[in-house]
């Protein structure tokens, strides 16, 4: 019976075949819309997610007035014995590895021209090995940890002092007893982090020159790096229970550039797909109503050889699922297509605010959100068919068949 009904509705899709194909277009432009926003903002999401992690570790383990307070002097908060507690983050299966990091600030001068730097102190090894070519070199080579007063600095920092790879510059900052200190130091190389406003102030250098010039043995943090980022709730459940005296933050508490981009994408796509659905709707119900208006003479008749409304109400149901069910299935491959030609032929996007590297066009395949999607597109049709039939097929008889 069912089928029967599905075919009779069929049939009737194909009476006025213009109007259908204008339904079915704007529903299959409607739903490769819907899919290939959400598509975009899942892959910024995920791009996002995996940068954030790779910049600071999955976990953050520090003293737990690091994250609340501010330091009056370097390191203040920092850690003590950063290597027996590396030891111990290493014995858990789930961790990769642990990066030492030291953060700080102060001047840096090259004998006649002094500026403000916010530099870093890492393993340099670890740090590369793990993170990878997360700097774009410009010049020169990355630090190593066999190699000590040596500094990277970042392109609008080089440019400032007139440094480049062999240029010889001093560092300035305070000592964890409060003491100004400085050391002679040389570059290395030059980057770009694709952030101009940190190129202008970023330094890098190894840990035990870091230590040397704020005169202590502390760490600011350690970064721990596990093996898959959905491993990272459980694993900070038991860094936290085995160190209840320290603070373990995940990336994502730290990410707040992530959590803002986040934020206002769900609200701008999701704005998107709801103005787009309501086109849809709208669409479809015009395409129905129309239908339903030119057949009230044969839903009269139909009603006076026996048929019931519901069975009526479920004829013209099934014509809009068709309508938006194509619509929507053309419109996924439609989605699909693009989103496979992209990556055969990249696009590049321009750097968004505050940045100065582009990025590429890519579009996430996400079978959730296709099935949302192509299941929220049919029950709207369904649905939207549904209420415009109702009234219609259940006016009197006589009133039907006198309609002109």
């Amino acid at each position: 019976m069912t089928l029967r009904w599905l075919l009779f509705a069929w049939r009737n899709t194909l009476r006025n075949r213009r109007r259908s194909a204008v339904t079915v277009t704007i529903a299959a432009l409607g739903t490769a819309a819907i899919l290939l926003a959400g598509g975009f903002a899942l892959y910024t999401y995920q791009s996002l997610a995996q940068g954030s992690a790779r910049s600071s570790g999955h976990l953050i383990v520090a003293r737990p007035a690091q994250f609340t307070q501010d330091e009056d002097v370097p390191l203040q908060h920092g850690l003590d014995d950063a290597d027996a507690l590396r030891a111990r983050l290493l014995a858990d299966d789930a961790v990769r590895q642990v990066l030492p990091r030291i953060e700080f600030s102060g001047l840096i001068g090259n004998g006649d021209k002094s500026t403000v730097m916010m530099a870093a102190g890492i393993d340099p090894d670890a740090e590369f090995a793990v993170k990878g070519p997360f700097l774009a070199m410009r010049s020169g080579r990355v630090l190593s940890s066999g190699q000590h007063l040596e500094v990277m600095l970042g392109e609008g920092l080089a440019r400032s002092l007139k440094a480049q790879p062999g240029t010889g510059l001093t560092l300035m900052a305070s000592t964890t007893e409060g003491a100004l200190n400085a050391l002679d130091v040389t570059v290395v190389g030059v980057f770009a982090t694709g952030v101009p406003e940190m190129d202008k102030r970023l330094v890098y250098t190894d840990l035990a020159t870091a230590q040397k010039l704020l005169a202590t043995a502390r760490v600011s943090s350690l970064g721990v790096f596990l093996d898959r980022m959905e491993s990272t709730g459980a694993a900070q459940a038991r860094v936290q229970a085995a160190l209840p005296q320290l603070a373990v933050r995940t990336w994502i508490d730290q990410a707040t550039f992530y959590r803002s981009v986040k934020d206002l994408y769900n609200r701008i796509f999701g704005a998107l797909g709801l103005i787009i659905g309501v086109i849809v709707v709208f669409v479809v119900t015009n395409a129905m109503a129309m239908a339903v208006i030119e057949r009230t003479r044969e839903i009269g008749t139909l009603r006076a050889v026996g048929t019931l409304p519901s069975q009526l109400i479920t004829s013209f149901a099934l014509e809009g699922l068709i309508l938006g069910g194509v619509g929507a299935l053309a419109g996924a491959l439609l989605s699909l297509t693009v989103s496979i030609g992209l990556l055969l032929f990249p696009v590049q996007m321009p750097p968004p605010p505050g940045r100065s590297d582009s990025y590429p066009l890519n579009v996430a395949l996400d079978p959730a959100l296709y099935a949302v999607t192509l299941l929220a597109m049919l029950s709207l049709a369904l649905l939207a068919s549904a209420w415009v039939a109702r009234r219609t097929v259940r006016q009197p008889i006589v009133d039907a068949l006198a309609h002109t």
